[in-house]
C-alpha cells in the first residue's frame, strides 16, 4: 500500500471516531441537561423581639422636709402679731375683745402662711428612670422554593433564594448549588 493511502485512511478513521464521539456527547448533553422549573419562591422570615432596659437621667422636684409639721411656729407668730394689733383698736372693754380676737385671726393666718411657705420649699435632684423598650428584628428562617419537574410539583425550604428560574437535575434530583450557566458551559 501506498503511504498515502495510508495517510489518507487513517486520518478517515480519525475523522469518523471524532464526529462519533461528538454526536455521542451532544446525546449525552441532551440527556443529561434536564431542569427543574422554579415556579415560586418565597421569602420566609420571623419577627424577633428582644427587651432590654433604656435609663436616663430626669430631673425631679422634690418637698423639703417639713420641719414644723403642725405649724406652731406660724400660729404662734401669728397670733402674737394680731394681739399686738387688736390690742391698738378700741379702748376697755373692747379692747381685750379686740386683742383676743386679733390673736385667733393673726394665730389662723399665720398657720395659712407658714402651710404656703412649707409647699412651696422645693428643691431638684436628678434620679435616674429605668423602663423595657423592646427591640424587634426580622430573622430570615430560609426560602419555600415551588418547582416542577416533568409535570410533578416539589416544595422545599433552602438556606439560599436559587439564583435563576431553572435549576439543573442530576439523576432526577435537583441540584441547588450547581449554576445553570455551569452546566451549559460543561457540555
Amino acid at each position: 500500500m501506498s503511504k498515502s493511502i495510508i495517510i489518507g485512511s487513517t486520518l478517515s478513521v480519525l475523522g469518523l471516531g471524532g464526529l462519533a464521539f461528538g454526536a455521542y456527547q451532544i446525546q449525552n448533553v441532551d440527556q443529561g441537561a434536564q431542569y427543574a422549573d422554579i415556579t415560586r419562591v418565597e421569602r420566609i422570615t420571623q419577627t424577633v423581639e428582644t427587651p432590654r432596659e433604656v435609663c436616663e437621667d430626669v430631673a425631679v422636684t422634690r418637698q423639703r422636709p417639713v420641719q414644723d409639721p403642725n405649724r406652731i411656729a406660724g400660729t404662734a407668730i401669728g397670733a402674737i402679731v394680731g394681739g399686738v394689733l387688736g390690742n391698738q383698736v378700741g379702748g376697755g372693754s373692747g379692747k381685750k375683745i379686740a386683742t383676743a380676737a386679733g390673736a385667733v385671726a393673726g394665730g389662723f393666718a399665720g398657720r395659712e402662711v407658714q402651710g404656703r411657705m412649707q409647699q412651696g420649699d422645693t428643691y431638684t435632684a436628678t434620679e435616674q428612670r429605668c423602663h423595657t423598650v423592646t427591640d424587634s428584628q426580622e430573622k430570615l428562617l430560609g426560602y419555600d422554593v415551588e418547582y416542577r419537574v416533568d409535570g410533578e410539583a416539589y416544595r422545599i425550604r433552602l438556606d439560599e433564594a436559587p439564583q435563576s428560574d431553572r435549576v439543573p437535575l442530576l439523576n432526577g434530583q435537583p441540584q441547588w448549588h450547581v449554576d445553570v450557566g455551569q452546566v451549559a458551559t460543561q457540555g
